[in-house]
């Protein structure tokens, strides 16, 4: 249950996928994907490796271009924005990535700054601080604000790449297979962190896997995709409840195999 905050307006499309399609050569990718994500709403992209999860969450931050489609996020079209533009959308759009991307020569806290400092460069060192001790502190790890990121566990590293995307203060989280490579147990963990962001930063989120219990903890909606389309949208009870053939050829992919 999320949270009621009067400002913010939970039935808001904050972004909105229409017809969007993207190939490399002969190697269709996405075939005419339509997604809807609103105000505060985690959806989980959930399928198998190639299927196309990650090439849609680049289009979604600007970092790849549709073949046709379009894709709206925040109320702008990012494929029509130009290079500042895209700047500053991507200010309210925070991307999570596989490996935490956290630069190894930087102590937990210069990562966790690094952000602040190149795109609010007149921002002062008080409120920098403050920041990354609250951020810190939200991940559940204060205390290796000194450590280098070789100090720290794969978990510990998946945790900190969060708390970096979060200092921005984004609007929308685009998480790229949070829970892969990692322990069931840390697994759990991050699961709880996902939830824990969306509660308290009121973020809305697409969680892109192919981790059914990553699905069914954090995801408000699932969308299967399968070779480059949904086949199926709902609540993961929605999604998983009949005998789709598809779907139940997923569903043992993960609890079988």
């Amino acid at each position: 249950m999320k949270s009621f905050t009067p400002d913010i307006h939970w039935n808001e499309t904050v972004i909105a996928i229409r017809d969007l399609y993207k190939s490399f050569g002969d190697n269709h990718v996405l075939r005419g994907v339509n997604l809807d994500l609103h105000r505060g709403e985690n959806i989980v992209v959930l399928g198998r490796s190639g299927t196309g999860k990650s090439v849609l969450i680049k289009i979604i931050s600007g970092l790849l271009y549709p073949d046709s489609g379009t894709v709206n996020v925040l109320g702008q079209e990012v494929e029509k924005l130009d290079p500042v533009a895209l700047r500053d959308l991507r200010l309210k759009v925070g991307f999570c990535f596989q490996n935490g991307a956290l630069y190894d020569s930087m102590t937990v806290g210069e990562n966790l700054s690094f952000p602040l400092r190149r795109n609010m460069p007149h921002m002062p060192k008080k409120e920098r601080d403050r920041r990354v001790a609250v951020v810190l502190e939200a991940v559940g790890l204060s205390h290796t604000i000194n450590q280098m990121p070789a100090e720290l566990s794969g978990g510990q590293r998946k945790r900190i790449g969060v708390g970096r995307t979060l200092i921005l203060r984004p609007e929308i989280m685009l998480y790229d297979e949070p829970t892969a490579g990692l322990d069931p147990i840390t697994c759990t963990d991050i699961n709880n962190l996902i939830n824990e962001v969306q509660q308290r930063f009121h973020t809305s989120a697409i969680i892109i896997t192919h981790d059914l219990a990553c699905a069914k903890a954090t995801g408000d909606k699932i969308a299967v995709m399968k070779e480059g389309r949904f086949i199926k949208q709902g609540n993961f009870d929605e999604v998983f409840s009949d005998n789709d053939e598809l779907i139940r050829e997923f569903y043992d992919y993960n609890f079988i195999q």
